[in-house]
């Protein structure tokens, strides 16, 4: 993952989490990898990634289990309305990156129409 240095990793490493949940990579009810683990595979500090998950766990999206580690919630509704907001954000990113380009929206949507038609419509 590569991470913009305008923005807090905790935040980025949030965002991916949220997005693993919502895509049912990190499976409702199962077992998130331990701290150290994490850092390791983001390769960023432990405290950055504790920080992201205590965050997840504040959303009521991942519970501590004393000795067992940390849990996806096995919350179905929730994970379904993670799903909405994992959009927004992607939407956001989205808009923000047309902007960044000048371009105006209507160009900016057709040029995603385009690209979802190249590379999504087959698959």
């Amino acid at each position: 993952m590569e991470f913009d240095s305008n923005r807090p990793i905790y935040l980025q490493l949030l965002e991916d989490f949220r997005i693993k949940i919502s895509v049912g990579e990190w499976e409702a009810g199962g077992k998130i990898l331990p701290v150290r683990d994490l850092a390791k595979t983001y390769e960023v500090n432990p405290n950055t990634v504790q920080r992201a998950l205590q965050e997840l766990e504040r959303e009521g999206l991942c519970e501590s289990r004393r000795t067992a580690g940390r849990f996806v919630t096995d919350d179905k509704k929730k994970i379904k309305s993670l799903t909405g907001k994992t959009f927004e954000t992607l939407a956001d990113d989205f808009v923000e990156g047309s902007i960044n380009l000048n371009l105006e929206k209507d160009e900016a949507l057709r040029l995603l129409k385009n690209y979802w038609e190249e590379n999504y419509d087959n698959n």
